[in-house]
């Protein structure tokens, strides 16, 4: 596969990420010498990485934005034909044990705080080849936004430290949602019990709801209400 150096700066990260516009996954992932997988089954991150490759992200599965040297994180949008996201967006672990960490000095707001917002196509029945990216979007959460994210993430992680993480579901949470995130549901990390003790739990992830990245995409693009 080709190597791709890493932009510069948010200009070029963005030019970059703007010729993808209208290109089919299966043209790209030619051009990178990539397979392309017969669906995302088995392949959960493939979209992400093929476009990571393309855009010349460094970070992998580094604790770090993928963009290290600029502080963008990627993340890429399987949206309906609508344009409209179809799930909700995984953004980081959930640190089981973080006892005293705050806002502020949180791996999810750093996540958040520069991101590449990039569609692509994820209508059921298209071919995963025949799959378009579009417009990309540079987003750092709004005053407002960040009111929401910081709410839900100290109710949530409020929680987690008085040991109720297994009553912890997805309905919890206005914008962010905690959900289990491994792909072996015997992977274990150790969290901490009701009691104050250490219990070994399922790892979490937060995820941002589909109804707020939808509000991110509607206040930057012509989509529907």
């Amino acid at each position: 596969m080709p190597h791709i150096t890493p932009p510069r700066d948010e200009t070029e990260l963005l030019a970059r990420a703007r010729r993808l516009a209208g290109r089919t996954l299966g043209e790209l992932a030619a051009e990178l010498g990539a397979a392309v997988p017969a669906d995302l089954r088995r392949h959960k991150g493939w979209v992400g990485q093929l476009v990571e490759q393309a855009l010349g992200a460094t970070a992998s599965s580094l604790a770090a934005p993928d963009f290290e040297a600029i502080g963008v994180e990627l993340k890429t949008l399987p949206v309906d034909g609508r344009g409209l996201p179809r799930e909700s967006t995984y953004v980081c672990t959930v640190p089981l044990e973080a006892a005293g960490e705050d806002w502020e000095h949180s791996w999810l707001r750093r996540k958040l705080a520069r991101v590449l917002w990039l569609p692509v196509q994820a209508e059921k029945g298209l071919a995963l080849a025949e799959r378009r990216i579009g417009s990309a979007l540079l987003w750092s959460p709004s005053p407002e936004e960040e009111v929401l994210l910081r709410r839900d993430w100290e109710e949530l992680t409020e929680r987690i430290l008085l040991g109720e993480l297994e009553h912890i579901s997805a309905r919890h949470g206005e914008v962010l949602q905690i959900r289990p995130k491994a792909a072996d549901s015997r992977a274990l990390r150790h969290a901490i019990g009701l009691d104050g003790e250490r219990v070994l739990t399922n790892p979490r992830g937060f995820y941002l709801r589909a109804a707020f990245t939808a509000a991110i995409l509607r206040r930057h693009f012509v989509l529907p209400g």
